[in-house]
């Protein structure tokens, strides 16, 4: 169903920490928004968080979500379950389409985050088991902790691989670097950090992943290995194209430039969380949607009074 005559002061696309965060914030400011969602938040892949600050034993990914959702509805901010197609800047704010119906607002905030790259022989049913013990991990600035002084395997090479490894060996010195396709791609200066810090690298391809007790096991080019914790250091697919469609610059990588206070190249398109940022923390997240929600209220109240 179309709604082509109302204009919200403020569409927010994505319905992570970032853009409940914004949903909050928004609606507490008595603005009329819509918060749009896919249902893809990476937060929901988070079995347990340990360095969200005011979770002393932790909290689930799926469970802060529910958290933030409930917190959004009290104030009014209702998640609706749309994906949007396309996002246009107008003389009069923005035109949004989704899969079922075509909306107006006076600003936007993308929140759409990044999707991280899986390894290809990685069956989804092995996948998410193993995610869920902790046999499996994406973020190593959230749960290095949580593999010190155990086996780990970093699946990965070329510059990106090589980081991902250094960073994790601070936590443990049983690090493997393994090609997920076949041969690395290591110059000189990787292989001599490489050496340096003692990390052993075997060559893939990688192939016929299964949980084998504790550990993820799997074949690589020369024999079958198994770890207490495997790292794909493969990238993300950053989700930017909403902005890159409206008219947003955006980094070489596919990052959203923004400015000091959240906002586009495009007036009144803000971004906010992974999708701006390559850090990927909750808490990153939270504190540029503050940020960005707030200068969303102000710019509005700038054109005209948002309450009499």
């Amino acid at each position: 169903m179309s709604d082509t005559e109302t204009i919200d002061d403020c569409i927010i696309i994505g319905a992570g920490p970032a853009g409940l965060t914004a949903a909050i914030y928004l609606a507490r400011f008595h603005l009329s928004i819509r918060l749009f969602d896919c249902g893809t938040s990476r937060a929901a892949w988070i079995p347990r968080t340990h360095n969200h600050a005011g979770y002393p034993e932790g909290i689930e990914g799926k469970e802060l979500l529910r958290n933030m959702r409930e917190q959004a509805r009290k104030y009014g901010a209702m998640r609706e379950e749309k994906r949007v197609e396309h996002l246009a800047a107008t003389e009069a704010g923005f035109v949004i389409g989704t899969d079922s119906g075509t909306y107006r607002a006076r600003s936007v905030l993308l929140a759409t985050g990044v999707v991280n790259r899986r390894p290809d022989a990685l069956a989804d049913d092995v996948h998410d088991a193993a995610l869920a013990r902790g046999l499996l991990r994406y973020c190593p600035v959230c749960d290095g902790y949580e593999v010190t002084d155990k086996r780990v395997a970093v699946l990965g090479t070329s510059d990106h691989g090589t980081a991902e490894a250094l960073f994790l060996r601070s936590f443990t010195k049983d690090i493997t670097l393994i090609s997920p396709q076949g041969d690395h791609d290591l110059d000189d200066a990787c292989s001599a950090k490489l050496d340096d810090a003692g990390i052993v690298r075997v060559a893939g391809p990688c192939s016929d992943f299964a949980i084998e007790g504790e550990t993820l096991a799997f074949d690589t080019e020369s024999e079958r290995v198994a770890f207490d914790s495997v790292y794909p250091a493969l990238g993300s697919h950053i989700r930017s194209e909403l902005a890159v469609g409206a008219g947003a610059a955006v980094t070489d990588e596919g990052c959203i430039k923004v400015g000091d206070h959240l906002e586009t190249s495009v007036p009144g398109l803000f971004a906010a969380g992974d999708v701006v940022v390559g850090l990927d923390q909750i808490s990153a997240a939270m504190g540029q949607a503050g940020i960005a929600a707030t200068t969303i209220r102000n710019h509005l109240a700038e054109e005209k009074p948002l309450r009499r």
